[in-house]
């Protein structure tokens, strides 16, 4: 809406809503507009509009780049005023700790044996490491026992004294990854070995275990059935056992909540600490069930390991305000920072790292003044957004924001200490706006997710396409020469995967239908021949399918990295839709020849995937043509939304995964679970995204709306809220646990969607010289909102009350287009103004045609143009 649209009362009314495109309808009808809930309470009052920017308020980026905490979720220990964290410059908040008595110690001679032993290495920190048992009586706290059975148990260490002694208990200290869970305790008496305590569902690192008795004995053993699994390896790991049972002193801690997930540096402002160096461990994590003492994820883990899962700081007499960066704090070696971190949730605790004695002990007392984060991604604010979106839905509208949300945390600059640790850095990208893939991990940027970041980037911030050119662009650069383009930077460009080409092909289409960058699509055009011509023929089958397995390519992945091989309809339907993508770069360029064997090439693979991979007693597309029956959704929906589908196999298609795929959280990507135990219960919003357009372009927008809100609105009531997730698991769970990326910009397709199919608006040619508006209203009883375009704003209102559709968009100079009203299959009559196009069955006078069930006006320009569709009794 324009900023001359206002609410206006009276006879200015009429005048003032026609000033723009926000209100034009109900100019035209005077019908008021619907109920539709608190997300429209200004539009739902009878004889008003939505007033000039009602969409603000659904807009959940920061106003600057320092952000900081809305509430204190709980402390622990010794802790005083945590509230004075929330307001910097006032009250601080105080975190003491005794100094720890020394660890009881075994006798003199003290053994210690173990079922097995896990090879040494070069550990986390690059210095030879053992896991030896003895490791366990050593009295550091740095070193640790590890079994070499992975989730293989029991797993059992036996300690030995020279003599019997009398024993009223041990404790078991474990590393913060590893924590046995579930073991009992016995001891030998005589010849016979005897349980004298049993710990079920344990998740403290230092577990006090009294027996019931003293006892008298000269061997222990501890036999673990269970050990907490967190993603890195499911072992047992023991640093000490101590002959007595001691309670652990609980460290004085501060867990806050930022309300929502952000992007960033974090800073803590100290006033002050005692002076022996009191240590600091900052654990984050996007939900509470993964807060732990550990983060849910950190670079370090990745690359070594060196911060044990969570970042140090030293702090000062004197104070300090200190800026979480990535590096070390002390010689070289000690106090380690991951630096940048996407987070909710941060719990600062009173503590260190055994291993970061002396210059950081975990006891004293630590003064703090306040705690925000430098937000380093996009920050997208009312002034920052060129389109936008609202409707009478209040669910739809907030899935839309918080998708453009989720993906201005992944547009950020491009940087060697905040990527993904495993070879991703790249001096070509050094510096420059990307897309990444996830605001926590894996942040680097991969050309599947831009396939959908991209066009959210584009339909919210389109002065920031920067970010997805800088990715296409140095991938193009990046291609191997047998025409193979990588997917991301992560392996030095080396990541085999099989199917991101083909996004690469797609996404450079998109970059130039929404930007209309000619320079672009010239410059990288030999590369977009040399993938099409060279490679993937190299993996076409002789009746002209990609098979993968063919060319050396059976250890490719894709997506998902699942194990599927040979003829897949999920590749041959991107295949087919790239195909049609490239020969549309073609001919805009002028390579006519191109894009006619392209566009030759693409029917054929598409009678082929149609001949081999229809399962006609399913009704649907097999996943793949060998190995167990299953069909997929991603090859499915891609059939339908690339044309390889008629319209008969289309409506067979999704009525077989609204069959078989229907979950409360939204629909799963597979049938079946043949292809890995849950998959039938996984859901992934990058492949639902294509079901959601076939669903819209098929007539089953109520269907599609259903899948909306099954799928976002799980992820939007569950933490952290807002954001939306990477997968979804089984019940609804995070489908990799705390690994889990919870901001993840591949699965933003609700705003395109909602965009280009709802409210029924997009780009035809390059840069919008020409566009399309064709809503698909289904359940939704009005929607309007901007599409941004390099010629200026295209915007769209429409609004049905009961027979009456109006509709209403506003053009910018220098391009053309058509607009398409739904008849939902009644006889209609279409008015623009005093004009009447569409009557009793037939156009009157004009090039209005009537099209799938849609009135087509055809042939508009810049302007205001106004419809009125009234349903014939």
């Amino acid at each position: 809406m324009t900023d001359e649209v206002k609410t206006a009362q009276g006879p200015n009314r009429r005048r003032v809503l026609e000033a723009g495109v926000g209100g034009a309808v109900l100019a035209a009808t005077g019908l008021p507009l619907a109920a539709a809930g608190p997300a429209a309470a200004e539009a739902a009052k009878p004889g008003r509009l939505p007033a000039a920017g009602a969409w603000h308020r659904y807009v959940q980026g920061p106003s600057g780049r320092t952000v900081r905490p809305v509430r204190i979720v709980r402390s622990d220990g010794d802790v005083s005023r945590p509230e004075a964290l929330l307001t910097p410059g006032g009250r601080t908040t105080v975190l003491r700790r005794a100094q720890p008595s020394a660890a009881p110690r075994w006798p003199e001679g003290t053994i210690a044996e173990a079922s097995s032993t896990h090879a040494g290495n070069n550990g986390n920190d690059g210095r030879p490491r053992t896991y030896e048992a003895a490791n366990t009586l050593d009295g550091d706290l740095g070193t640790f026992w590890n079994d070499d059975t992975e989730r293989a148990f029991p797993d059992t260490l036996t300690v030995t004294t020279p003599e019997e002694g009398e024993l009223s208990g041990v404790t078991v200290v474990s590393d913060t990854d590893g924590v046995p869970s579930d073991f009992t305790v016995e001891v030998r008496t005589g010849s016979a070995w005897r349980t004298v305590a049993t710990v079920t569902g344990n998740s403290a690192v230092q577990r006090a275990v009294r027996f019931d008795a003293p006892v008298s004995t000269d061997r222990v053993r501890i036999t673990v059935t269970a050990a907490q699994d967190l993603g890195r390896g499911v072992f047992t790991r023991v640093n000490e056992v101590w002959p007595e049972a001691v309670d652990p002193v609980v460290a004085p801690s501060v867990t806050i909540d930022f309300g929502k997930v952000v992007v960033g540096y974090p800073k803590v402002d100290f006033a002050s600490a005692s002076d022996n160096h009191p240590g600091v461990r900052l654990a984050f994590s996007e939900t509470l069930q993964y807060l732990t003492e550990r983060s849910d994820f950190t670079r370090s883990d990745q690359a070594g390991g060196a911060g044990q899962g969570t970042d140090q700081f030293a702090v000062p007499a004197g104070g300090a305000s200190w800026t979480d960066t990535k590096g070390y704090g002390a010689g070289g070696d000690k106090v380690y920072a991951d630096g940048l971190h996407g987070f909710r949730y941060l719990k600062i605790t009173l503590d260190a790292l055994p291993s970061d004695a002396p210059a950081a002990v975990p006891w004293g007392t630590v003064t703090v003044d306040a705690v925000s984060l430098d937000f380093t991604a996009y920050i997208g604010t009312p002034d920052s957004y060129r389109g936008w979106f609202l409707c009478s839905d209040e669910e739809l509208n907030r899935y839309w924001y918080g998708a453009s949300y989720t993906n201005e945390l992944v547009v950020d600059t491009f940087r060697r200490d905040d990527v993904d640790p495993r070879n991703a850095f790249s001096a070509s990208l050094d510096g420059k706006l990307v897309l990444h893939d996830g605001a926590k991990r894996d942040r680097d940027p991969y050309v599947g997710d831009v396939a959908v970041s991209g066009r959210t980037l584009y339909l919210t911030h389109d002065e920031a396409a920067e970010a997805a050119r800088n990715v296409l662009a140095d991938l193009a650069e990046h291609q191997r020469d047998d025409g193979w383009i990588p997917p991301a930077s992560i392996n030095n460009y080396t990541l085999p995967l099989f199917d991101y080409p083909l996004w690469w092909v797609t996404s450079s289409w998109d970059y130039l239908l929404y930007t209309g960058d000619r320079e672009y699509a010239a410059r990288y055009y030999t590369q977009l021949v040399k993938v099409l011509d060279t490679w993937y023929p190299s993996v076409t089958d002789d009746v002209g399918l990609l098979s993968k397995g063919l060319n050396g390519t059976s250890g490719y992945g894709d997506y998902a990295f699942l194990d599927r091989t040979g003829r897949i309809t999920y590749y041959n339907a991107n295949y087919v839709q790239a195909l049609g993508d490239a020969a549309r770069i073609a001919a805009h360029l002028g390579h006519d020849a191109d894009a006619r064997r392209w566009r030759d090439r693409a029917g054929k693979v598409a009678q082929a995937v149609n001949t081999h991979l229809w399962d006609a007693s399913a009704g649907a597309y097999l996943d793949s043509a060998t190995g167990p029956v299953r069909h997929a959704q991603d090859g499915n929906a891609i059939a339908v939304t690339s044309g390889v589908a008629d319209a008969e196999r289309a409506a067979s298609a999704l009525a077989h995964l609204d069959r078989t795929t229907k979950l409360r959280y939204g629909n799963a990507f597979m049938d079946n679970d043949t292809i890995f135990g849950g998959a039938s219960q996984r859901v992934y919003a990058f492949t639902s995204y294509p079901e959601l357009v076939a669903r819209f372009e098929t007539g089953l927008a109520d269907s599609a709306i259903d899948q909306i809100k099954r799928t976002y609105g799980w992820m939007d009531s569950h933490e952290p809220g807002i954001t939306q997730w990477e997968g979804i698991g089984p019940n609804g769970s995070l489908y990799e646990g705390a690994y889990t990326s919870m901001a993840h910009g591949w699965s933003t397709g609700v705003l395109p969607v909602l965009t280009h199919q709802l409210l029924g608006a997009k780009p035809t040619s390059p840069g919008y010289a020409t566009w399309d508006v064709r809503p698909h209203p289904g359940s939704v009883r009005w929607a309007q909102g901007q599409l941004p375009t390099p010629h200026g704003p295209l915007g769209v209102e429409w609004v049905r009350e009961d027979a009456v559709f109006e509709l209403t968009v506003r053009a910018p100079r220098g391009t053309r287009g058509a607009v398409a009203l739904p008849t939902d299959g009644h006889r209609v009559t279409v008015r623009s103004g005093d004009r009447t196009l569409w009557r009793n069955g037939r156009a009157t006078g004009s090039a209005v045609r009537l099209d799938a069930g849609y009135v087509t006006v055809p042939d508009l320009t810049h302007g205001t143009h106004r419809f009125t569709l009234v349903r014939e009794r």
